[in-house]
């Protein structure tokens, strides 16, 4: 039961947002080239703010998940936590290049305006 309302929701959920994006790239006859171009620069704003926060977000959740299965490990286990740590250290690092380069799609994005 739970997985039909599931599936039921989800295909719901996809058809609003379908139906809502058609009215929302609908573009005006009368509107200039001018006025399409101001107002596209609001979109690209909106777009790089939203995008550098969800890669922040993603970041820290897979920080946060991955520090706390180490500690965990090692909490288990003290005698490995020097084969631990440095795979945990790499691990972070490539979690945290992942959000400087959606900084630096979102700063090119913003040049775009």
């Amino acid at each position: 039961m739970k997985r039909t309302v599931k599936t039921l929701l989800s295909m719901m959920t996809t058809i609003v947002v379908m139906s809502i994006a058609s009215i929302a790239y609908a573009q005006d006859a009368g509107i200039s080239v001018e006025a399409a171009k101001a107002n596209q620069g609001g979109y690209i704003a909106l777009a790089a703010g939203l995008g550098l926060g969800l890669a922040a977000l993603g970041g820290a959740l897979g920080q946060g998940r991955a520090a706390a299965t180490a500690l965990d490990g090692i909490a288990r286990n003290p005698g490995a936590a020097d084969k631990i740590r440095g795979p945990m250290i790499l691990g972070l690092a490539l979690i945290e290049s992942l959000v400087i380069y959606a900084l630096i799609i979102a700063f090119m994005l913003m040049g775009k305006i």
